[in-house]
């Protein structure tokens, strides 16, 4: 009977959408079963990796720069899509009506963090580093202006729920 009323109340929202937010939800929905599709595979890949590493362990010494790299790396590369996808899903359920800046960020962040751990610094230059460091810098300091932003939003509207609460009982 849940499942039920759930369809109806999903129909009865989809009719009141404009044409070019049917739209947007198609796409939504059609490029989270595409990324869906990609971590699938990835997380695939990457068990066979490392299944293959047990079974072979001659190839495979985790304790060695370039497989930690490598495992990690995609690792990193899973998250970052189950990170994506999230935040599509969220704008298919309606609850935002565009993907957070918060979260844009955080993959930035996630993406940068994950160049750095597969990055060989051996053969890296000074200058590409410092521009990795400026740019976690920049995205860190965003990231934080925008939660801050967040939270004082979060509490103007707790605060005027109160208030309406302690009006309304009055």
């Amino acid at each position: 009977m849940q499942w039920q009323e759930r369809v109806k109340r999903a129909r009865a929202e989809w009719m009141l959408l404009t044409f070019y937010e049917k739209f947007e939800q198609v796409v939504i929905l059609f490029l989270t079963g595409l990324i869906a599709i990609v971590i699938i595979f990835a997380a695939w890949n990457l068990a066979l990796k490392i299944f293959h590493g047990v079974i072979a362990p001659q190839t495979f010494d985790p304790s060695e720069y370039s497989v930690f790299q490598a495992v990690f790396g995609a690792i990193f590369t899973v998250i970052i899509a189950l990170e994506f996808k999230r935040s599509l899903l969220v704008v298919a359920q309606r609850q935002d009506s565009i993907v957070q800046v918060r979260t844009v960020v955080l993959i930035a962040l996630l993406a940068i963090v994950r160049k750095v751990m597969i990055l060989d610094l051996a053969s890296t230059e000074a200058l590409q580093l410092f521009a990795l460091a400026a740019a976690i810098l920049a995205l860190g300091a965003v990231y934080w202006l925008v939660r801050d932003q967040d939270r004082s939003i979060e509490r103007d509207q707790s605060a005027q729920h109160r208030k309406l609460r302690r009006q309304s009982s009055a």
